[in-house]
C-alpha cells in the first residue's frame, strides 16, 4: 500500500493524553494514517481511516522522503490486506529528528526502528 503526504505530524509525548507517543498523517487522497502507543502499553495501535488495530512486532524503517511500516502478514488487515505501507512525505528536514524521537517512543520494546536520516 502507497501513500502520499506532504507532512507527517508527529507528538513524542502528549501529556495531556497520559503521554501517548503520536504520528500522523494525511493523504493527498483524503486517507488518514496514525500510529499510537501509550508508554504503559505493549502493544501499539494504528488506524487507517477510522479502522484501530493493535499490533506488535512493527518495523518502520525512515528515511528523508519515505516512512516505510512493514507488519506480520496475519495482520494485513490494519492496511486493507497489505503488510507494507510506504508513506512519501515531504517533511522539512527540520522536523525529522522529532518525527525519529516519536517513532522510537512507539516502538520501544514492541517493534523495530531503522533510521535512514
Amino acid at each position: 500500500m502507497q501513500m502520499t503526504t506532504p507532512l507527517l505530524i508527529v507528538n513524542p509525548c502528549d501529556e495531556e493524553e497520559d503521554n501517548m507517543a503520536m504520528l500522523c498523517c494525511h493523504s493527498n487522497k483524503g486517507e488518514m494514517f496514525l500510529m499510537t502507543r501509550y508508554p504503559d502499553e505493549d502493544e501499539l495501535e494504528i488506524t487507517l481511516d477510522d479502522e484501530p488495530s493493535s499490533l506488535d512486532g512493527v518495523k518502520v524503517t525512515l528515511s528523508p522522503t519515505l516512512l516505510k511500516i512493514e507488519i506480520a502478514a496475519a495482520d494485513a488487515d490494519a492496511l486493507n490486506g497489505d503488510d507494507v505501507l510506504e508513506i512519501t512525505h515531504s517533511t522539512d528536514a527540520s522536523e525529522l529528528a522529532e518525527v525519529e524521537e516519536t517513532l522510537q517512543n512507539i516502538l520501544k520494546g514492541t517493534g523495530t526502528y531503522i533510521s535512514n536520516i
